[in-house]
């Protein structure tokens, strides 16, 4: 089985991840919509509003882990160690993206995007899990 074709499949077709931060020993976790693009195996970026206890925790601790989360079935991305960084682009940047993913992202752009911060999740192996039985660990 080719576990980067079904990681591409994957990551095209999910729209939410569950995004694990810890701070202090405490784990914290939250879903959040998410886009990536087709060139770039190994990057991920979220939004979300600058001034809530998530970008407080991201700051403390870049490193993060998270899992995508089917709707259907059970394939599903997992990144363990996994680091976060404000985006130098913006969300207006990557408009095209997350609505592609997410239609209805349209109007949360054109009512509160100037108040949204983008951040990247950069990454270098994935777990795949196709099914109970197709599971592999890939490098980007």
């Amino acid at each position: 089985m080719d576990f980067v074709k079904e990681y591409d499949r994957i990551m095209a077709e999910q729209v939410e991840i569950a995004l694990a931060t810890c701070i202090d020993g405490a784990p914290n976790v939250r879903i959040v919509n998410f886009c990536c693009q087709d060139d770039s195996k190994g990057i991920i970026y979220f939004s979300t509003f600058g001034d809530n206890q998530k970008v407080g925790e991201l700051v403390k601790n870049t490193s993060i882990a998270f899992t995508t989360i089917p709707h259907e079935g059970n394939a599903h991305v997992r990144v363990k160690h996994g680091r976060v960084k404000k985006s130098s682009r913006t969300l207006y940047d990557l408009s095209a993206e997350f609505i592609k993913k997410v239609p209805d992202y349209a109007i949360t752009i054109e009512q509160v995007g100037e108040h949204l911060v983008l951040y990247k999740i950069e990454f270098h192996e994935a777990d795949t899990t196709v099914d109970l039985e197709n599971i592999g660990h890939i490098l980007l």
